[in-house]
């Protein structure tokens, strides 16, 4: 089945800025702000999550609240077409913070966070064996400046 390709309108869009704001905020609550029922925002945000253009909700921690974690950018060289292989199978890597398709030399480029070297080691080693990825360069953030 062909994956179906959500449009936004301004009211997804307004909806799915509060939720990034707040992403544990009540429906009630996005119902008042947006100036629409209740109904509504359940209705856009089950459609948002069945078509696959929301993934659901996360926790967002302060940045210095996360001082021992390892924090890395992992450019990615995918062989042929199986990027869209490799995304599905990185997705599922709770490490993985970010990923991005870029241009270039390298297909994606990934955030990594680990709360270990070891963990970051195993984390590598994990994507190296990704069925489809034929190259990575891995650099540790040290500072943001």
């Amino acid at each position: 089945m062909a994956e179906v390709k959500h449009v936004f309108d301004d009211l997804d869009r307004q909806l799915i800025a509060l939720l990034r704001a707040d992403g544990r905020a009540a429906v009630s609550t996005l119902a008042g702000a947006l100036g629409v029922s209740r109904t509504t925002v359940q209705n856009r945000i089950d459609r948002l999550l069945n078509s696959g253009a929301l993934l659901g909700f996360t926790v967002r921690v302060r940045e210095d609240h996360a001082d021992d974690t390892i924090r890395a950018v992992m450019m990615i060289e995918v062989v042929g077409k199986s990027t869209s292989q490799v995304i599905r199978h990185l997705r599922g890597l709770p490490e993985l913070h970010l990923l991005h398709t870029t241009n270039g030399k390298w297909d994606l480029v990934a955030e990594l966070r680990t709360s270990s070297l070891e963990a970051f080691d195993r984390v590598l080693r994990e994507v190296r064996m990704v069925d489809g990825i034929s190259n990575s360069e891995t650099s540790l953030l040290l500072s943001t400046v």
